[in-house]
């Protein structure tokens, strides 16, 4: 079991892992664009992921949520990764982070 540090470290690893995982139709980062809810490392070695889409009709959410299992995989291999969809509460344009609005041109 890690420590309670080693867990907040690994957690703000894989936020940072995150960041470079895109929205290839806006082409911003999901971290950015408020779909990460929740990172939650266990210390044993999975990580739930909960994480939204912009729509519940995304024509390409199961990539995205494909390439969150493999961006943090990739840096992060011997870590379990579930991905948790989930539409409460629904996305909205407010989640975007600052950076992603200056991105967007909100």
């Amino acid at each position: 079991m890690k420590t309670a540090e080693e867990i907040k470290n690994t957690e703000a690893q894989i936020w940072n892992i995150l960041k470079f995982v895109m929205d290839p139709e806006v082409e911003v980062n999901i971290v950015d664009l408020g779909l990460i809810y929740k990172v939650a490392y266990d210390g044993k070695g999975k990580v739930d992921i909960e994480m939204t889409l912009s729509t519940p009709a995304c024509p390409i959410g199961d990539a995205i949520m494909l390439n969150v299992k493999e961006a943090i995989n990739a840096q992060l291999p011997d870590l379990e990764v579930i991905v948790n969809l989930v539409f409460d509460p629904p996305w909205t344009p407010e989640m975007v982070s600052e950076e992603g609005k200056v991105i967007l041109g909100m």
